[in-house]
């Protein structure tokens, strides 16, 4: 792991392989380890990047709300420091939304985007004000807050069978200070709509689902890719990919990386 200073806030990321850089970005309650099955596999033929985003993992908190703009930023700082050009990028859930805030502000620095169960669309008003009450929530209990949280992003099956995992995802989960998830929440509950992306952008694009996704509901995730280029794949289970489809995943990816 390295560090940086972004606006004298410490930054960890690291910066593994060799060939076409492959930019991985955790979501929310996650950090970059959530990654450390798949970029082994990957860096034997890339050069890959993760990072952990304000407040997550070892990076420290910046302020009341961490934008998604903001975490964009931070994301570029990281390339510059290694003097990457051009990357693909890969954002799990809330690192899909800063995907695409990197790609609205640094267009000319995306190879290619993949939405990981994640989407385009703002928060819609109900969204939002789910947002305000897991804030009051995670002030009134925290470790309940995260844990439930955790478990809730499974789909209902793989919460029997996947104990283990689910306990390892929590236990990094209650590394993230209370400060870093609401300040997480504020900036997703503010976020802009980037759907016109998904339909304007000229890199190559892939959105990736779970198909009983407890947080992101299937249909309405499907409309944002109407009449678009954007490449789409389903997984049967929920919205933790990495871990409930992980081979699947990987050979998506590859071949995806492949493609672009």
């Amino acid at each position: 792991m390295y560090q940086l200073l972004y606006k004298n806030t410490k930054i960890s990321y690291s910066d593994t392989g060799k060939g076409n850089a492959i930019v991985l970005i955790h979501g929310f309650l996650e950090n970059q380890t959530m990654w450390q099955d798949l970029a082994p596999e990957l860096c034997q033929k890339y050069r890959v990047i993760t990072l952990d985003l304000l407040g997550h993992g070892e990076s420290d908190c910046l302020g009341y709300v961490h934008s998604m703009e903001e975490n964009a930023d931070v994301v570029q700082a990281v390339l510059s420091k290694l003097r990457i050009r051009k990357a693909v990028f890969v954002g799990h859930s809330m690192g899909g939304y800063v995907a695409l805030a990197f790609a609205e502000l640094y267009p000319e620095k995306i190879r290619g985007l993949v939405l990981l169960n994640s989407t385009s669309k703002a928060d819609s008003e109900e969204r939002k004000d789910n947002r305000n009450r897991a804030i009051k929530a995670v002030k009134k209990d925290y470790t309940t807050f995260v844990r439930l949280s955790i478990t809730n992003l499974f789909s209902e099956e793989n919460r029997e069978i996947l104990t283990d995992e689910i306990e390892k995802v929590k236990i990094e989960a209650l590394k993230t200070p209370l400060q870093g998830i609401v300040a997480s929440l504020e900036g997703m509950k503010n976020r802009k709509d980037r759907e016109v992306l998904l339909h304007l952008s000229p890199y190559p694009k892939m959105l990736i689902l779970g198909e009983k996704d407890p947080v992101l509901i299937y249909e309405t995730a499907l409309e944002q890719i109407k009449n678009t280029a954007v490449k789409f794949v389903t997984f049967p289970d929920g919205h933790m990919s990495h871990i409930e489809n992980r081979e699947e995943l990987k050979d998506v990816l590859l071949g995806f990386f492949k493609s672009v």
